[in-house]
């Protein structure tokens, strides 16, 4: 879609004026407030033509504008444009009806992916396995206590007998990525807890599944 590559091409432009060490640490000054080009020059100790290049590239991203001084109207200040580095990462979302969370046993990691996205999306989710143990892990089951995840005692469930049309299939790990014949729409790849079955190695797992959970239920809406 031509949306899809004029938003592409506009994140790419950014990554690229912020790919400069010195642009890069301007930005992190204005993250915290304004500052006057000779403020900035002073701070990175450069040149003041080279400083000039800097903010240059910067204004013409529109990823910071200037503002003339109240009081010494010779003196500018450069801010942050608000929302300008918005765009750095993908803005596409996707209405799905489900997200269907995948493992081997359905016995731990896809339990508690299910349970932390009930936490953080609207969208509705649940979790399957390509071969069912009889019952959750104790230890995920104590994990998701401490955390203070919604996770119910339910029984294992075969992938077969859960997917249904509009599900957004996840697999988070590798055997039942690769094994799955049902086309998965993403992959997590994540650690196996239970061989460990130590609290610090579903700790670890719960980690790594909140980062991706964060990063993906924003991008996700409820299609009924």
């Amino acid at each position: 879609m031509a949306t899809d590559r004029i938003d592409l091409e506009r994140r790419a432009r950014l990554h690229a004026a912020l790919a400069d060490p010195a642009r890069l640490r301007i930005v992190d000054v204005l993250s915290l407030g304004d500052a006057s080009p000779s403020e900035l020059a002073e701070i990175l100790t450069a040149p003041s033509n080279l400083l000039a290049h800097h903010l240059g590239v910067l204004e013409r991203e529109g990823i910071i504008s200037r503002k003339r001084s109240e009081a010494d109207r010779r003196r500018n200040y450069v801010r942050l444009v608000p929302g300008a580095l918005d765009h750095l990462t993908p803005r596409d979302e996707r209405a799905v009806a489900r997200v269907v969370f995948v493992c081997t046993r359905n016995s731990a990691r896809s339990h508690l992916a299910a349970a932390l996205w009930r936490r953080a999306s609207a969208v509705p989710a649940t979790s399957a396995g390509t071969h069912p143990a009889e019952a959750i892990h104790p230890v995920a089951l104590e994990v998701a206590r401490r955390h203070r995840l919604d996770l119910p005692r339910v029984a294992p469930q075969h992938v077969d007998g859960v997917l249904g049309a509009g599900d957004l299939v996840i697999s988070v790990c590798d055997r039942a990525h690769e094994e799955l014949t049902t086309p998965i729409d993403i992959h997590w790849s994540v650690p196996d807890p239970v061989p460990a079955g130590n609290a610090e190695a579903f700790d670890a797992a719960l980690d790594d599944l909140t980062r991706r959970v964060a990063a993906l239920a924003p991008r996700l809406t409820h299609a009924p």
